[in-house]
């Protein structure tokens, strides 16, 4: 088992990260981004002699002017047959040559649950936070099993909002209108006093697409004439991350978002995405959102924890 540092070239990545159904933090263009905002990336492509067998993508930051810490988010990324033994020389050998300056710490939140996380893998280290939990949609279900999976109390709020005649709901990559909810977000963030990837991220993520690679998507909700809701979702390979989401008074009032939400369906699936990452939930913080998350049927995934 060989580990190559900051070697892997974006098309190999980005196969290995679609054949795992990796998550958007282990995405090969996230990194780009954050790179190019001035943060620094790490990547270690682990290969064997028959090709790639992990992957990690590491967002390291500086501490205090002498802690380097690093952190693989939602990650790595494993090839399928990889047996817990081998995982665990894997994060040995990850850690031991990670390139960084001491005094350095390495975080890992693996993309498993806690029943799917063997305890051998993770024998040499110890669990140093709570699992991330997110909500993750299958669109390769049919429309009607996903419409009988919506809480009932969310499929009403649908079935209004989509008769409301005066709502009309757009979905495409608008990028003028992207720029637009990303100056909603910067206000929502300074009035609710909670902080994200950095705002400049989305129009790194979307310049440093190719020209035939699907970047975004992006949901409006019009009324009488101007937008009352949007939602954007960041698309990566054949998955999609629901990153945005505004709303004021009338477009929350006529439960615009259901509605926004339920029309991208059928456009994800034209771009050939197969699921839909809806994002964290935090059922005591941010009550109202988890609910919206949760109502829609998908696979609650509680991850196992961040591990040092």
């Amino acid at each position: 088992m060989d580990c190559l540092w900051n070697h892997a070239a974006a098309s190999p990545w980005r196969a290995f990260h679609d054949q795992c159904a990796g998550s958007l933090p282990q995405s090969w263009r996230y990194g780009e981004a954050l790179a190019s905002l001035g943060t620094t990336v790490h990547r270690a492509w682990l290969l064997d002699a028959e090709g790639p067998l992990a992957a990690a993508q590491f967002v390291c930051r500086r501490i205090a002017g002498y802690l380097s810490l690093a952190l693989c988010s939602r990650g790595p990324l494993w090839r399928g047959d990889l047996a817990p033994d081998q995982r665990r020389e894997a994060y040995r050998l990850i850690r031991r040559t990670l390139p960084i300056r001491p005094w350095r710490v390495s975080l890992y939140s693996p993309e498993q649950t806690a029943d799917e996380l063997d305890p051998v893998e993770v024998m040499d280290m110890r669990r140093v936070m709570t699992g991330y939990s997110t909500v993750m949609l299958d669109l390769d279900q049919p429309s009607e099993a996903l419409w009988s999976g919506l809480e009932p109390k969310w499929r009403n709020r649908l079935r209004r909002a989509q008769g409301e005649k005066g709502l009309q709901v757009f979905i495409n990559a608008n990028r003028e209108r992207c720029d637009w909810l990303i100056e909603r977000e910067r206000e929502q963030r300074a009035s609710r006093r909670f902080f994200g990837l950095p705002t400049g991220f989305v129009k790194r993520w979307i310049d440093l697409a190719g020209r035939d690679e699907p970047a975004f998507l992006l949901g409006r909700a019009e009324y009488e004439g101007r937008t009352v809701a949007a939602m954007l979702f960041l698309l990566h390979g054949r998955s999609a991350t629901y990153h945005i989401g505004w709303a004021d008074s009338v477009g929350r009032e006529l439960n615009a978002h259901n509605r926004i939400l339920w029309d991208s369906i059928e456009p994800l699936r034209a771009r050939n995405i197969h699921r839909l990452d809806l994002g964290g939930v935090n059922t005591h913080g941010l009550a109202g959102i988890s609910r919206f998350k949760l109502g829609t049927g998908g696979r609650v995934l509680r991850l196992a924890g961040t591990w040092h």
